[in-house]
């Protein structure tokens, strides 16, 4: 079960770009809590907590309990904007989710055991299609990455999402069967191979 971090803020009664503006000078990120079908709600986070939540890895994918002078929301992160320049936070905007809720979120993909793999070992290129894939899942039940093992694996090898065991309760947000990854046999392997062929016939 997806683990629920608690995140503090202050109701922020004004809106607007110099509104913003003031709450960053201040040190605090604005935000907004929408979705649920109810008002949105504008809001600040202290700037050094969410800057350092946010480059902690995962941010997308975890779910919140954001607490608002004392009301507290049950959040996913669903999207935020960074400074051009110096990378930090300049906005972050929360989806309000019930429990039980579904909801569709991009996860990391992680190919494991590649010293295992004889085509790697041999030379072999892991050319990744999809760094990350679009799953739809219990809000409590995200998973943190999608692992492929390549244990085994061959020049030519090609890796689908389908034949990938998913998380129970998770499915596959896409259309179609994505191509995770495939396995390229170094330049010099193949024409050697092709010299081969050759000398056969």
């Amino acid at each position: 079960m997806t683990a629920i971090k608690e995140l503090k803020a202050v109701a922020r009664p004004r809106a607007g770009k110099g509104a913003a503006r003031a709450e960053r000078r201040a040190g605090r990120v604005p935000a907004v809590i929408y979705g649920e079908k109810q008002d949105p709600v504008t809001i600040s986070l202290n700037f050094r907590e969410i800057n350092r939540i946010i480059y902690a890895g995962h941010f997308l994918t975890t779910l919140f309990e954001i607490d608002v002078d004392g009301q507290k929301h049950r959040v996913i992160p669903r999207d935020y904007q960074l400074d051009p320049v110096k990378d930090f936070p300049l906005h972050v905007d929360f989806l309000r989710i019930s429990k039980g809720a579904s909801v569709s979120v991009e996860v990391p993909v992680h190919f494991i055991h590649q010293e295992a793999s004889p085509a790697l070992k041999a030379g072999g290129t892991l050319n990744v299609v999809a760094h990350a894939v679009e799953l739809e899942c219990p809000a409590e039940q995200i998973p943190e990455a999608i692992e492929v093992d390549l244990t085994g694996a061959g020049f030519g090898d090609i890796f689908h999402l389908s034949a990938i065991k998913l998380p129970e309760g998770v499915t596959w947000a896409g259309q179609g069967d994505d191509t995770l990854a495939t396995i390229i046999a170094p330049a010099g392997a193949e024409a050697a191979a092709a010299e081969g062929e050759a000398e056969k016939a």
